[in-house]
Order: structure tokens, then sequence, then C-alpha cells
């Protein structure tokens, strides 16, 4: 995909990894430090194109993330880990997902070589910072336990993982899920931000909060 440019400080780069197509997300500044989230690359020749862009951009991962710990969006941890040693967080209610990565990596046909742990938990209201960005961290639990979203007040952006999608909303027959809790965590926490709001997803294109609000189907 081709670059993605959000206001003057926050660069986005998406990457889409491995047979579930999981976007991955790289954000930058100026500054040349970036944040991953969701390093979803499966195989080396996938890693090498995430590690490319890095290196052709002289970009300098300061920390990786997961929205959520399902199988398809953690793939690449141990890849992303072993190269760069950067800390890794999660919301801590995600661990039993985490810790059970290799069991249903063999449910969906993954390998996992090593299940890399967490150095930090995100909760809500946190911050996340690279160079002189900062992301609030928004848990929004529902399709997964550990649910978070990562948003720019100031550039105006949300990423939600499995969350919330274009005209469609996160699955809840996975264990942990909860169609009401996921309705209420997108009401509450989600569409109360201005319209104008990027909604950048776990798979597939972009939206806007207030486009979802107008015309997704199980939010009306």
């Amino acid at each position: 995909m081709n670059f993605i440019f959000i206001g003057t400080m926050i660069s986005l780069k998406i990457l889409v990894f491995n047979p579930f197509q999981v976007n991955t997300y790289i954000l930058y500044d100026d500054t040349g430090e970036c944040i991953i989230i969701d390093p979803a690359c499966y195989i080396q020749a996938e890693f090498d194109v995430l590690d490319s862009f890095l290196t052709a951009n002289n970009l300098k991962p300061v920390a990786f993330y997961n929205t959520h710990c399902h199988i398809d969006h953690i793939i690449g941890n141990y890849f992303f880990y072993n190269k760069y040693k950067t800390p890794f967080g999660i919301h801590e209610a995600a661990m039993g997902f985490l810790n059970q990565a290799k069991t249903y990596g063999q449910i969906f046909g993954f390998h996992v070589e090593e299940v890399v742990q967490p150095s930090l938990f995100l909760n809500e209201g946190d911050e996340v910072k690279f160079g002189n960005s900062t992301l609030k961290v928004i848990y929004t639990p529902g399709h997964s336990d550990g649910s978070i979203c990562f948003y720019s007040e100031k550039q105006k952006f949300v990423i939600v993982g499995d969350v919330l999608f274009h005209q469609g909303i996160g699955r809840t027959d996975f264990p942990t899920g909860n169609y009401d809790l996921l309705i209420s965590s997108i009401e509450d926490k989600l569409l109360t931000l201005d319209d104008d709001v990027i909604v950048y997803p776990g798979h597939g294109e972009a939206t806007s909060i207030g486009s979802e609000k107008m015309n997704n189907p199980y939010l009306k």
C-alpha cells in the first residue's frame, strides 16, 4: 500500500500480512522514532518487507503493541522482537490469549516459534509516546478480552484492531467474545469521538466515526 500521511506530525504506513490479511501499522514522525501496532508478519519474506521499510526510511523502532492477542495479530511478535528488542505492550486482560498462542497457532495453521512476553501493560487513559508524538489508549473489550485502541486526538485518527470495521464489527463467537459488551465499547468509547475521526481497523479499509454512525447496520 502507499503512504498515508496524517496531518503534519505522524505518518502512517499500512502493511498487510499473513493469510488473515491483518493490517500492520507503522507510525512515525520527523524524529525517525516509530512504533509498530500488530506486527502480523508470519513468514520471513513478510518480515523482510517490514524490516526493509524501516531501513529505507531510517526509522528507529522504540516499541511495539498488540490491539489484542488473537493469533493472527501477534504472529509477527517473535520476528520483530528478535530483531529489535524493543519494549512490548498489551492490556493485561489479553494475557490469556497470549499465553495460549501456540495452541491457537496449531488450531489456525500457524507455527509459533516463541511467545514473547510483554514488558508493560497498557490501561484505559495511558499514553503511548514516540518521538514528539502521543497516542491515547482506549480499552474496548467485547471482541476479545484485552482489546485496546490507539487514538490521536490531535490528528483525529484511531487504530481499533478488530473492534470496529467499515460497516461491520468484530466477531464475538470466539472465547471471551461478548456481543453486548462489544456494542457498549463501540458506542461509549468510539462513537463519542468526533465524526471526522478516521478509523483504521485490523482488517480491510479505513472508515470514519461519522460514516459508521450513519451506515453501520450493527449500530442502528
